[in-house]
């Protein structure tokens, strides 16, 4: 059996050491999704803890507010864009566009920071063919993946653009929170 100077014992014993330290250049799936966070991607729905807040619009024609507030659980992350929001009838589902002439901000959440959006609805005519029985919102991420959130919608059938399919109403860009 052949043995190696100290000198060169230590030296393979420290490369050893250090690669296992490394981890010898490899990455989970979960090392690269938290390496990913830390330099601020985009939030995550799962990562969110979400809360809902309403001022219903109290009959037909009445402009109500939906605010949904988000505070973020996870690592540190980015807002851009707008939320991707979607109102679901029985039979069908419709888009909800931002505001009119709304820019986008981008927006960095830490940890416990919380921002919020409002869906902003015309409340329709309660069995109308021009109103949509809403039952559910979902709400999206902009740059996560189709990761959704649902809502319970219980504020009232929103009114029809122009009697079509697309409903009255607008998503705001993300406001932020606290300090």
């Amino acid at each position: 059996m052949r043995t190696l100077p100290p000198l060169a014992l230590a030296t393979a014993l420290a490369a050893t050491l250090l690669l296992t330290a490394c981890g010898g250049g490899k990455t989970t799936d979960g090392d690269a999704k938290d390496a990913d966070r830390k330099t601020g991607s985009a939030c995550a729905v799962g990562d969110m803890e979400v809360q809902v807040g309403a001022g219903a619009a109290p009959a037909a024609g009445d402009t109500g507010n939906v605010t949904v507030t988000l505070t973020n659980q996870g690592a540190p992350c980015t807002l851009k864009g707008f939320p991707a929001v979607d109102l679901l009838a029985e039979d069908s589902t419709t888009s909800v566009s931002p505001e009119e002439g709304a820019k986008a901000q981008p927006l960095t959440l830490g940890k416990g920071a919380t921002t919020s959006f409002t869906i902003t609805y015309v409340r329709g005519e309660a069995g109308s063919a021009k109103s949509l029985a809403v039952r559910k919102a979902s709400f999206t991420l902009p740059g996560a993946s189709r990761d959704e959130h649902e809502l319970k919608w219980s504020y009232g059938e929103v009114a029809g653009r122009d009697g079509g399919g697309a409903a009255q109403a607008s998503v705001s860009g993300f406001e932020s929170s606290g300090d």
